[in-house]
């Protein structure tokens, strides 16, 4: 693992230039033999210990928040559809970032204060199975809000290439919700398909998610969309129609850009 070390910093550079070779420095920090992995789940994390011990070695003075909900003043807010999100700030050189996630279990599906259960297609069996998700406990939420600081921390360049894959994917995704990197060709082709006129019937059969349409276009950010889309994966990838809704609001958050 590579140890943080602070560049040259010469006197006569403006506060962007000196948060610019900061950046650059954190960015390029080797962490992956700090990286760990969850049960069945090709997913990266960071552990947040490391990552702050590497963070507070060029940034003494940092410091981070865990936003409480005003209304109960407890470290997360709810909503009995979505799920439950957690948020943190850091702020460091006179800049705060802040930083959001959801609560998830291992099959990285949205945790609510009941358990739920929902529908994956099975294709082995060719039907729709039922899973259940358990209800949150304070352990889960607490995981949550440090994996979120550590996402936090990326904004400034800490570990942010362990999040560079955090974009939707556009290839198939295998039934138990891993995916392979999409080549060139299927991202293409991916793009041809969502930007082709919608027929008639095809409308019809989408009125069904009217509300799914909603939640995903209130997305403001690809982020905001990446988010969503990782709380209800596997409904997602098990229905063309719905992974059609995230694919055509996915292109029109590029082009806004």
């Amino acid at each position: 693992m590579c140890k943080f070390k602070k560049p040259e910093i010469p006197a006569n550079i403006t506060a962007d230039e000196r948060r610019s070779l900061m950046f650059n420095a954190l960015s390029s920090l080797d962490l992956n033999d700090k990286l760990e992995k969850r049960e069945n789940d090709k997913l990266s994390y960071l552990s947040w210990a490391n990552a702050w011990a590497e963070f507070k070695t060029a940034y003494p003075s940092a410091t981070y928040q865990v936003i409480k909900n005003p209304e109960t003043n407890l470290p997360y807010f709810t909503d009995p559809n979505v799920g439950i999100m957690v948020f943190t700030e850091v702020t460091v050189d006179d800049i705060t970032h802040s930083m959001w996630l959801p609560v998830m279990d291992s099959k990285n599906k949205a945790m609510k204060l009941t358990p739920y259960s929902y529908q994956v297609w099975d294709s082995y069996k060719k039907a729709y199975i039922e899973k259940t998700v358990q209800a949150a406990t304070m352990f889960d939420i607490n995981k949550t809000l440090m994996r979120c600081l550590v996402k936090n921390l990326a904004m400034f360049g800490l570990g942010l290439y362990v999040y560079a894959g955090e974009d939707i994917p556009t290839d198939n995704t295998a039934d138990d919700g891993t995916t392979s990197t999409a080549n060139t060709t299927k991202k293409a082709a991916t793009r041809r398909t969502a930007t082709k006129t919608t027929t008639t019937a095809q409308q019809k059969s989408l009125d069904k998610y009217a509300g799914i349409r909603a939640a995903v276009n209130s997305c403001i950010s690809q982020d905001q969309l990446a988010s969503l889309y990782y709380q209800h994966q596997n409904e997602v990838n098990g229905n063309e129609e719905v992974k059609a809704i995230f694919t055509q609001r996915k292109l029109q958050l590029q082009q806004a850009a």
